[in-house]
């Protein structure tokens, strides 16, 4: 029946987790079979955006939106930027991500911009990719037991034999993800290597006025155009750079104006090449980390992390900024999160009075005090706890108060997602000029900054 509509023939496929559960669907893909860590995004659109993220790397993604592929692929809102996934051209990076579990694949598009439908891109990249299973029902099962180990197969259906190759995969927890998608050698990126193609909706980058030394543990492409919107000239370094060559890379040889850390894929306490050199520029460099470079400046200070249940992915998560009680909508990507306490005992004075971190460890307690509590770090003094996710209770963001430094568990670039976290780019750019009060900001009115809009007819 299905060969006599768009979807035509197709082969079975079949998804294997960890813990026995089987779901069996429709290859929409490559052949093949992948291990990963089987979880979830929540994100409506953006699904190339997601395939092409290097956080993904060592996953297999279930997107719990219904259909996906409508509006089909353009190799130019590729995420992937300079990392070894890419092909021989780094302007058309491959998927970091082991397979893609979606209920209904579409095979026919219609967006003019599209080059190419999803399933024909997974196939020419070699992605294996099932539909037809019950995408709501495996959310569902994730949701109650957690993200786990899972295998995907076109070619391979005796559960025995999933079972014994699923066991013999690495696992995520304790694997060095970073180094299979960080950049292999120093690169710039400027205002000159902004993509053109957006040009009708975004006005010119600012006038560069900082050079900033960026930590590639696999960086999105919206990221480092970002960060040349806020007026910086950028240096890519690998993920495992040395303190000592970072400090030097300004002009002629002078210490940079910034220090950015980027996202990236798998276990923090894995990357241990690279909170181990923030740990030296913390306090030498102003500095700005997102996702895993929040992880980073968290664990240089010396905190634990946490594997969260089933992580936090998607476009929709609310954030509470307790220093501007707003809150924003933000994307995430991420399986594992600060332990806030172990970072330190709180400072009374600077925490309402409150003596002692809440005992079942939710953060949303300091949400409803309308605080921003800080604690006294061994390591490096004073860090408040700047943001909060509304979902769990869980840390999304901290400033050291000492040392120029701050950082969030998610993604302000938006790609793909809300534009409500782009003020974090401004900030950056006012620590490294100095200001003290850099995060404060008119979120509403930075969201919209860099954006053309339609002239207003003149009056009569």
């Amino acid at each position: 029946m299905l060969a006599a509509t768009s979807k035509g023939p197709q082969e079975p496929a079949i998804l294997y987790l960890a813990d026995g559960t089987v779901f069996y669907g429709r290859a929409c893909g490559a052949a093949g079979t992948a291990t990963g860590e089987v979880c979830f995004n929540t994100s409506l659109e953006g699904y190339f955006e997601v395939l092409t993220d290097p956080s993904y790397a060592g996953q297999i993604v279930t997107m719990t939106y219904p259909q996906i592929g409508n509006y089909g692929v353009d190799v130019a809102d590729a995420q992937g930027a300079l990392g070894p996934t890419g092909s021989d051209s780094s302007d058309a990076p491959r998927p970091a991500l082991r397979g893609l579990v979606v209920h209904d694949m579409c095979r026919t598009p219609s967006n003019w911009r599209s080059e190419v439908s999803l399933p024909d891109y997974l196939a020419q990249q070699g992605v294996v990719a099932i539909e037809g299973l019950d995408t709501r029902a495996l959310v569902q099962h994730l949701r109650e037991h957690g993200a786990m180990q899972g295998i995907v197969s076109t070619e391979v259906f005796e559960i025995d034999e999933l079972a014994a190759r699923l066991a013999a995969a690495p696992a995520l927890v304790g694997t060095n993800l970073v180094q299979t998608v960080s950049a292999t050698s120093r690169r710039s990126y400027t205002a000159a290597d902004l993509p053109e193609g957006r040009s009708f909706a975004q006005l010119p980058a600012e006038a560069a006025r900082h050079n900033v030394v960026v930590y590639d543990c696999g960086i999105k492409r919206g990221i480092l155009e970002g960060l040349v919107r806020a007026g910086c000239d950028l240096t890519v370094v690998p993920w495992d750079t040395p303190a000592e060559d970072v400090l030097v890379l300004g002009p002629d040889g002078a210490c940079p104006d910034g220090v950015f850390l980027s996202n990236g894929p798998g276990d923090p306490d894995a990357v241990e090449a690279t909170y181990t050199q923030v740990q030296k520029l913390l306090g030498k460099v102003p500095i700005f980390g997102i996702c895993l470079g929040h992880q980073m400046i968290s664990l240089a200070a010396g905190a634990q992390m946490e594997k969260l249940k089933y992580g936090h992915r998607g476009g929709n998560q609310p954030v509470m900024n307790l220093v501007s009680r707003r809150v924003e909508i933000t994307a995430q990507n991420h399986g594992f999160g600060l332990v806030f306490p172990s970072l330190g005992t709180l400072v009374p004075e600077l925490s309402d009075g409150v003596t002692e971190h809440p005992a079942d460890g939710d953060l949303r307690f300091w949400v409803e005090r309308g605080v921003a509590p800080v604690v006294q770090n061994e390591r490096f003094g004073r860090i408040r706890l700047t943001h909060v996710n509304l979902n769990d209770g869980t840390a999304e963001g901290i400033q050291l108060l000492d040392v120029p430094a701050f950082s969030v568990q998610y993604h302000p670039e938006a790609s793909p997602g809300p534009t409500d976290a782009h003020y974090l780019f401004t900030a950056f750019a006012r620590l490294m000029d100095g200001d003290p009060d850099y995060l404060n900001i008119d979120i509403s009115k930075d969201r919209l900054a860099g954006w053309r809009f339609a002239e207003e007819e003149p009056a009569a």
